[in-house]
């Protein structure tokens, strides 16, 4: 960050692209470096509920899926989807085990539910969809919904079992770890990040045979994304849903907290005639102000050719984070300094932001 004539501040980080065949290409720092997915599994662990037949039971929307795999900001059209669902199943919304706290994410609607003196409730959490998607798998299923959350639940264990598929690792040898919502999450090498995003973008262009099986429900997954880029953020300056909306129907995006996000780049997504590819950054302080993450994100998307001019205006807001006076006036400036480098000079010690 660069506030006056100094450089304030320092994010260090890893960025690794892998081509259409699942091969590191290029990036900057540690391709193998591990992270936890935090939220970042939400599209991948979804993809049980729609195997499962619960989805098509439901007849759910694109955008009610759309929301199941989000980090949603808690605006009013993301709880009354979620609502929606609910009442359809003939469910209570009081079993969401997500907790409320310090949502929602919009601004403007948590303002007017502490104007109106209105408590937000679970179903505004940035999780609530995808705790929604556990109970309504336990409820096609038969199983009990009060413990849906459980690492030991039987929908856990389906969501383990769709996650090892995407990532191609046997269940039992997945690393786990529990996100501040109360469900499970995983931890991977970065690269590995990296190849499930690309098979979220493509995933019948998988040559893996244990993987293919999964295929159909990430597909319709990535599609529920692209459909209602919304649903998996919001409506104001949210990144994921800023990026679809940049290269609608060519980018597929999913954050994860302490700065982690996974994109897929579809067929075209860098040029006519261009191969599927899949990205995986990580800031490694965790990126407490979401600075960094998000110019590191635009900046690898302008240097891979997925983003002109014409996008980068609109995402303008992302690509070189302003911090502001209390009377708006610019006084910082988050700047990506780095250039994505071959695979042979990939292990250099680099900044990433």
């Amino acid at each position: 960050m660069r506030r006056g004539p100094v450089v304030e501040s320092r994010h260090r980080g890893h960025i690794v692209q892998v081509s259409a065949d699942g091969r590191i290409e290029q990036g900057i720092g540690d391709p193998d470096v591990d992270v936890t997915l935090r939220s970042a599994v939400k599209p991948f662990a979804l993809a049980a509920l729609i195997e499962s037949g619960a989805a098509d039971d439901l007849r759910l929307s694109q955008p009610e899926l759309a929301v199941m795999a989000a980090s949603h900001t808690g605006e009013d059209m993301h709880v009354r989807t979620l609502q929606a669902v609910f009442r359809r199943a003939g469910l209570s919304q009081s079993l969401l085990a997500c907790g409320a706290e310090g949502m929602p994410l919009d601004a403007a609607t948590a303002a007017r539910l502490a104007r109106d003196g209105e408590a937000p409730g679970p179903i505004r959490h940035m999780c609530s969809g995808f705790h929604a998607a556990s109970i309504l798998l336990s409820r096609f299923a038969g199983w009990s919904l009060e413990d849906y959350d459980r690492p030991e639940h039987p929908s856990q264990e389906r969501a383990r079992d769709a996650v090892a598929r995407a990532f191609g690792v046997a269940t039992s040898s997945l690393r786990m770890a529990v996100d501040d919502c109360g469900l499970q999450t995983y931890i991977f090498p970065l690269a590995d990040v990296a190849r499930a995003f690309l098979f979220l973008a493509d995933p019948q262009g998988t040559s893996d045979p244990a993987r293919l099986p999964l295929a159909p429900a990430l597909t319709r997954v990535r599609d529920a994304m692209l459909a209602a880029p919304e649903m998996v953020g919001g409506s104001g300056e949210v990144l994921d849903t800023r990026l679809m909306r940049a290269r609608s129907g060519r980018i597929v995006a999913k954050g994860g907290a302490e700065g982690l996000r996974g994109i897929g780049l579809l067929a075209g997504a860098r040029g006519e005639g261009s191969q599927p590819a899949g990205v995986a950054v990580r800031i490694e302080d965790g990126d407490g102000f979401a600075r960094a993450t998000r110019a590191v994100t635009v900046e690898a998307m302008v240097q891979l050719g997925v983003l002109g001019d014409r996008e980068l205006r609109s995402l303008a807001a992302h690509h070189r984070p302003i911090a502001r006076s209390p009377r708006g006036v610019p006084i910082a400036e988050t700047v990506p300094g780095f250039v994505l480098a071959p695979i042979s000079e990939l292990f250099r010690a680099g900044s990433a932001a």
